[in-house]
């Protein structure tokens, strides 16, 4: 059985034997810390358009992912794609079957919960569980609805959040289980989505000195040696920041129902995308036209990781670290 480490306004969060522990703020944020580090906070305040950690902390302390629009742009930081805050779920079309969307973003089929122009939908966090330790672990269970922009709920989600310590490295493992309790949901064909994090602009391929590398040993954006669009077990992105070397990798679990093609790019992105088919453009799934389909009151669990880790993706074992990421899910 798990322990409660501790919840309400703040947490008293006596630090576990492993170091690994997590406080609550109250309708606010959930913090998660390994000894007095903070590794991220979860963002889970009313003006969220969707839940999302920020900042993310190597643990050489670099923070690896974006500040803006969350804080002011620092010189030469890019300020575009005000939807990418630093560590997000979410996908850009999401069909609610009987259910009219009065207001949509123009050529999307049903609710976008990726971007947030005007119609945008939101995801909001409606209940935050006691945080729980294990003997390595700490966990907190969050419930989600997934609404449109005029507050019509299509979808419930129940998400796991957790952090880990492994080869010295921190792991954040989020498990999903969508359920489409009010109605038939359909994820539309889209490269937008769905698990993603933007790095700095000194980390990226474009405008920093950041390499992008996946399990299979490509590496870079395009190409038929490129990382887009392709199918692997994990993408990580590193790069200089603040005089030090860290990366942040993204984790795909083997047992998911349905394979990601990684949405990754030169200029900062990095998400995995279950949903995308042929319309998404990614050549792994080209010709392909299934669609993720959900029968009122099934469900779908996905599970994923964020590592955020010192050093290149050799230097942090990124793969070492997938390996260990894939027993935790057998437990």
């Amino acid at each position: 059985m798990l322990a409660v480490v501790g919840t309400g306004t703040l947490a008293g969060a006596a630090e576990a034997p492993t170091g690994v522990t997590i406080e609550v703020r109250e309708g606010r944020e959930i913090n998660f810390l390994a000894g007095k580090d903070l590794v991220t906070s979860y963002h889970i305040g009313p003006d969220a358009a969707k839940p999302y950690f920020w900042p993310l902390h190597a643990p050489n302390g670099v923070a690896v992912t974006r500040a803006w629009p969350m804080e002011k742009p620092q010189p030469g930081e890019q300020t575009d794609h005000v939807h990418q805050k630093s560590g997000w779920f979410s996908h850009g079309d999401v069909i609610p079957e009987g259910i009219e969307v009065k207001q949509k973003i123009k050529g999307i089929e049903g609710v976008d919960f990726w971007s947030e122009g005007e119609g945008h939908g939101r995801i909001v966090c409606v209940k935050v569980g006691e945080p729980e330790q294990a003997k390595d672990h700490a966990r907190i269970v969050t419930n989600n609805e997934w609404r449109t922009a005029d507050g019509v709920k299509v979808l419930d989600e129940k998400r796991t959040l957790s952090l880990y310590v492994v080869n010295g490295e921190r792991l954040l493992v989020m498990q999903s289980d969508l359920w489409a309790d009010v109605c038939p949901v359909t994820f539309g064909d889209t490269k937008e989505g769905s698990f993603g994090v933007r790095v700095r602009t000194e980390m990226t391929e474009e405008k920093g000195k950041g390499k992008i590398t996946n399990a299979d040993g490509k590496a870079s954006e395009k190409g038929e040696d490129g990382c887009w669009g392709r199918i692997s077990a994990w993408c990580d992105y590193s790069g200089p920041l603040d005089g030090k070397t860290a990366g942040i990798a993204l984790m795909a679990d083997p047992d998911n129902p349905y394979p990601s093609c990684w949405h990754v790019r030169g200029y900062g992105l990095m998400a995995a995308n279950p949903f995308g088919r042929d319309k998404s453009g990614f050549p792994a799934v080209k010709g392909k036209t299934d669609l993720v389909k959900l029968a009122k009151g099934e469900h779908l669990k996905l599970r994923y990781g964020i590592l955020l880790h010192d050093g290149d993706a050799k230097e942090g074992k990124t793969a070492e670290c997938y390996e260990q990421f894939v027993k935790l899910g057998k437990r």
